[in-house]
Formats: C-alpha cells, structure tokens, sequence
C-alpha cells in the first residue's frame, strides 16, 4: 500500500511538472500504458494472499482514476496555454485593407437591354411584357398573319403539346404579342389612344447557326396616335439609333413586307468596317400597324394611325461591342463575360 502511495504521489508530481503534450503523453504511457508502472500493479495482484488483494486493487484503481483525472486536467491546460499563444502571433490587424473579392458584371445582352429601354424611356415609351409561352391568336392571328405564312409552320416555331383547352400554344416567335396584349389591356381598363410601349424580352425559333440561335431577344416599340406617320415612324428610329451607338450614321430605309404592318420597310445603316470601307447593315424592321391590327383588339382604324417596330437585342449588342458569333453570348465562357464586368 505505501508503494501505491509514493507512486501516486510521484506520477502527480510528475504530471504537474509537465511543459508540453509530448511529455505529458510520455507519462501517460509510462503510468497507464501496457508496461506502465500503474499496469504492472495491477497485474501483480494475483501473487497476493486473498485477504490482501481486495484492498490492494481498491487502492491500485483509486490510483489509476487520480492520475487519469491528473492527465486529464494537465492536457486541458496545455492546450489552452498552446491556443493562447497560436492567438496571440495570429492576431489579424483589422486596420489593413482587406482582400478584393473577384466581382461579377451584367451580361452584354442584359446591359445592351438596359440601354434599349433606357433610351426609348426617355422618348416617352413604357415598357411592358407578356407570356413566353403565347398562344395562336396573339403570335398570329391577330397580328394579321395569314394561315398560309410560313411563320406558322413546324420547321419555324416551336408547338406546345395540346392541354386540353384547344387552344393552340406555343413559344413565342417575337414579342410582337405583347404589343396585342397592352393595347387590350389599355382599352379594358377604359384608356385609349395615344399610347406608346415598348416590349423587351425572350423569343424563340428553330434556326441556329452563327448569327442564329434558337433563343434570342427581341424588341418590339408601338406608337399610335391620331395623327401618326411615317416621318415620325423615322425620325424617332433615328434618334434611337444614334443614341445607342452615341455617333451619327447615313440610313436608308428599304421597302419590306410584314404581315402586320403596311407599308413596312427594313432600315439599314452605314456601317464603318475596321479597314476604314462602309456597308450597309440592316439593323430594324418597322412599319405603319396593319389596320386589321387595329381592329383585333378594338381600335378604330379610321381615327387612329400607328408605327411599330421591332429589333434583334443580340444584334445590336454584337455591334456595339465588336462580337463576331452570337454563340459567344450563350456559351458561359468566364473569359469572355469578364471583358463586360
């Protein structure tokens, strides 16, 4: 018993004096480790008589339990005294300027977008929006397409699977629709001409090449007003254009067809190319709003005249920040979205 004693009293001394993990681990295993002193107590017990060996093994596991709660606490405490002076040479001076975090940009086609709507903004348009998944009548019928217009065909656009309702659905081919829809609106709510607007938003067609893609952005602009012409149809196309790219340019406007619009014309501008020779670039299509137009939704053709027309966004996004593939807007190459950040 007094050998159990003067162990016990030597391994908290011992434990006590400990400066460091590696030590005290050291002493861990010396004590309680499969050859350790404490171990070796234990094991010896068998060579005891019987009356002595109860009150050896209660004193040897009163010493195996002190020392354990010994090794414990000693750990305890060299590890925070270690976490105090890893704190101490890791403290972070708050005054220094911090690190810059890499920042995003908006996409050159939200950006060009941002620009369009800003712009005829200021000339007095509202911009509104409709539903991507349009049906017949707004995409066609009451844009005066005829049956027949290759527009309505398989190859062209995108057909919805019947719901049920018989009502033929699809993913618009422009955002000409919204025009049908705001004017319907304007007259449901009581309003009337003159009214102005501005559609902007997501199209869809079945093409896709270099300059193509079967999603895309369009926008689409109606004007109607007593007293609308076509000079005024021009005049506002070019200040448009010449506020977008922030320089003058030689139009010309070309005779065209569109169903809904009569006359209709494609407008073109003298575009300079980087060897200093200039083209001709068609940039719009706009025309005087079909009366049957009018009539679909209510308007009286006869008091009231109007213009519309309609743009690609990605087209004009491609001119103004010299982009030769409209892929390159589509394909989420970080290396190219980083020039616009």
């Amino acid at each position: 018993m007094t050998e159990i004693e003067q162990l016990t009293r030597q391994a908290l001394a011992d434990i006590g004096a400990a400066e460091s993990p590696d030590a005290l681990e050291a002493l861990r295993v010396a004590l309680l480790g499969k050859s350790g002193s404490v171990t070796m107590q234990l094991r010896s017990l068998g060579a005891l008589p019987g009356e002595q060996r109860k009150a050896a093994g209660e004193a040897i596991n009163r010493a195996r339990d002190a020392i354990g709660a010994a090794l414990s606490a000693r750990k305890s405490a060299l590890d925070e005294v270690a976490l105090d002076a890893r704190l101490a040479t890791e403290t972070i001076d708050i005054t220094l300027p911090g690190r810059d975090a890499a920042r995003g940009g908006l996409h050159p086609v939200s950006r060009t977008m941002e620009r369009i709507a800003d712009i005829f903004g200021r000339l007095g348009y509202e911009l509104s929006d409709g539903p991507e998944i349009e049906d017949d009548w707004h995409n066609f019928e009451a844009l005066n397409f005829p049956p027949h217009h290759p527009a309505r065909a398989m190859h062209d656009t995108f057909y919805m699977r019947p719901d049920g309702s018989g009502v033929p659905r699809l993913l618009r081919t422009h955002t000409s629709g919204v025009q049908v829809r705001y004017m319907q609106d304007l007259l449901a709510g009581g309003g009337a001409p003159p009214l102005r607007m501005i559609a902007l938003g997501k199209v869809y067609r079945s093409d896709s090449d270099q300059t193509h893609t079967p999603m895309f952005h369009q926008c689409e602009g109606l004007l109607v007003d007593e007293h609308a012409s076509f000079a005024d149809l021009k005049g506002t196309l070019s200040e448009f254009v010449r506020a977008f790219f922030e320089r003058d340019f030689e139009m010309r406007f070309r005779p065209s067809y569109f169903p809904f619009t009569e006359p209709s014309a494609e407008v073109d501008i003298a575009w300079q190319q980087p060897d200093g020779s200039t083209r001709w670039l068609e940039v719009l299509g706009c025309g005087m709003v079909h009366p049957n137009v009018l009539r679909s939704v209510g308007i009286d053709p006869e008091r009231y005249t109007g213009f519309a027309f309609g743009l690609g966004v990605e087209r004009f996004a491609m001119l103004r920040y010299g982009v030769d593939d409209l892929r390159s807007f589509f394909d989420n190459d970080v290396r190219f979205l980083r020039q616009f950040a």
